[in-house]
């Protein structure tokens, strides 16, 4: 490959040459992007795939995920049982026929992933171990003890490496999608080892950079979760779907918001207040601990309010009590867990219960998507949490995001191929050149350049805070219109905001401008689309409007940019079999 001139290096800005192209590139290493990889060099091996990751994609953030993926593999279980619970479990705000689709591909990938080499847990009889999980009415989570993310991930990335055709760019960081009479035909990205910018061309382009979590101040997610992926097709002009559908976790560590896996419950963990009492009995009779996130996070809150939690120096919280399981269990089922417990929360769980609270986890909505991850531009696809086909609608059923990202990763790859396969390379001529040279001038001119203006950690700090404390788990009008106000003025700050570090070697300040930049656009979009669904459905709960409205709202909010903020518009939910019912547990 011809070397880059970067106008960064040189300490001014120079042109963008066409120096790299692959048939498909990959954005995001995790667990969607690498499946989507293998599924495109399986299908076609001739293609030349990219995978270009922020991250080195050991470290991307399906590595974290502890409690399990969830497929119908017992004689006990069956497809409508699992595609029920999901579509119950999102409060009817799925399409069906993405979900039948979903829970058929699930046991497949399952078996794939196990013939890998992923070392799932096994019962005496040999076969992969399952678990109960929230909202499922049958034990269908298959685990490795409680690092199936790690197992996961290592599974993927080493079958990767089996495909000569599948190349790794390491530690990139994409900052648009270049897009050419209406076809994806790249990104440019900067390669953070040297700060050079480039164009990487490619006939299809995937999108599966994970969540946006890092809006909230208070999340289980890592600091690579900033939207990227979900900013870059709003900006191309796909619309992102049910973005007001947020994730709340029902135990997180109150100091850090360490997630204390859903696995803890699943083993047969209790949740209970200052009282000593299983307080979800008023809640959730017919479930318990095992009811899903949604309805376990407002019990717990509402515990709070009332007074029944337990106040400490980082707020208010219950308490999650394992030790009946016996140390055995918990050394063996749970011992990723106790570790975290014992380093950052000063508890051994054998012998203590864990002081827990709700905080941000995931987000059902994204960029809207078809059941093979094609986004409505030609050549662009995407899967993962990013992507919103949807399964999850309103709420998410632990369990089935790990099997999300295996199921429409390798959809989309597959997509992604046969469309590759089908174009011819696009050139670095006008009108790409051009739109290049514009990102150019944007990243080093306008972000990198400005000087004397406001330091992006206090616009950070103050977007996080405004989302943790009006769009929240609780939300209402004003809340939601204030919400909308302060990010708008967020957004005009951030064109003053100013990067001190003027390296071109592993810049991260300049990342995390950018990053921020993106960030700004998801939360508006998830602030926009909440204050417009006047209703209360699964996740999104609002005091003002406490009722499922399905007369009104039993469509997906698309939200789209219209001169920098977002126009908000619906569309209608797909029903194959189950007509919405009362969601009772």
């Amino acid at each position: 490959m011809p070397a880059i001139e970067a106008g960064f290096a040189r300490g001014i800005k120079g042109p963008i040459v066409e120096s790299l192209s692959h048939d498909i590139l990959i954005i995001g290493g995790g667990g969607a992007g690498l499946r989507a990889a293998i599924a495109a060099a399986e299908h076609n091996p001739k293609l030349d795939i990219a995978i270009a990751s922020k991250t080195y994609p050991m470290r991307s953030h399906t590595v974290s995920a502890e409690g399990g993926m969830a497929a119908a593999t017992r004689e006990y279980d069956s497809l409508d049982k699992h595609a029920f619970d999901t579509i119950k479990g999102s409060d009817f705000l799925a399409d069906q026929d993405a979900v039948e689709y979903f829970v058929s591909e699930c046991p497949r990938e399952a078996v794939l992933l196990e013939h890998w080499g992923c070392p799932f847990s096994r019962d005496p009889d040999g076969r992969i171990s399952v678990r109960a999980f929230g909202g499922m009415s049958v034990k269908r989570t298959l685990f490795a003890g409680d690092k199936i993310g790690f197992h996961m991930l290592h599974t993927l990335f080493q079958t990767t490496l089996k495909h000569e055709n599948i190349h790794r760019y390491d530690e990139w960081f994409a900052t648009s999608i270049l897009v050419e009479d209406g076809h994806a035909s790249g990104v440019t990205a900067i390669n953070m080892r040297t700060g050079e910018m480039s164009s990487i061309l490619a006939k299809a382009v995937v999108l599966s950079t994970g969540g946006c979590g890092r809006i909230y101040k208070f999340t289980t997610n890592g600091w690579i979760k900033t939207g990227d992926g979900m900013a870059l097709a709003y900006r191309a002009g796909v619309p992102l779907k049910d973005m007001e559908m947020v994730q709340f976790h029902p135990t997180l560590l109150p100091n850090t918001g360490i997630l204390m896996t859903e696995a803890a419950r699943g083993e047969g963990g209790y949740l209970i207040n200052k009282d000593g009492e299983r307080f979800l009995k008023r809640y959730l009779p017919g479930k318990m601990e095992l009811g899903p996130r949604d309805i376990i996070s407002r019990s717990e809150m509402t515990e709070i309010k009332e007074g029944r939690g337990f106040e400490g120096p980082y707020g208010s919280y219950v308490l999650l009590d394992i030790r009946h399981l016996g140390e055995d269990v918990i050394n063996k089922k749970l011992s990723f867990l106790k570790e975290l417990a014992e380093k950052y929360a000063g508890v051994d769980p054998v012998h203590e219960p864990i002081p827990v609270r709700p905080g941000q986890h995931y987000i059902m909505g994204g960029v809207n998507t078809d059941k093979t991850g094609y986004t409505g531009i030609p050549g662009l696809y995407g899967a993962g949490e990013m992507a919103c086909v949807s399964i999850n609608g309103a709420n998410r059923l632990g369990s089935n995001s790990l099997t999300e990202c295996l199921v429409f990763g390798a959809a989309a790859g597959k997509a992604a191929a046969e469309y590759a396969m089908r174009q011819s390379m696009p050139h670095l001529g006008n009108p790409l050149q051009g739109v290049a040279m514009e990102e150019e001038t944007r990243v080093y001119d306008q972000v990198l350049k400005h000087e004397g203006g406001e330091r992006i950690s206090s616009i950070r700090s103050e977007m996080q805070s405004t989302m943790d404390e009006s769009v929240g788990i609780y939300r209402d009008e004003n809340g939601l219109s204030q919400a909308t106000r302060k990010i708008a003025e967020l957004k005009d700050r951030m064109r003053n905001a100013s990067v001190e570090d003027r390296d071109h070697v592993f810049n991260t300040e300049l990342i995390s401008a950018l990053e921020l930049d993106f960030m700004l656009d998801v939360a508006e979009t998830i602030a926009y689309s909440a204050l417009y669904r006047r209703e209360s459905r699964g996740a999104h709960t609002r005091t003002d409007y406490t009722n499922r409205d399905d007369a009104q709202f039993l469509k997906h909010s698309m939200a789209y940019r219209d001169h920098g903020r977002p126009r908000i518009q619906y569309s209608p939910v797909t029903i194959t079999r189950w007509q919405p019912e009362a969601r009772v547990y």
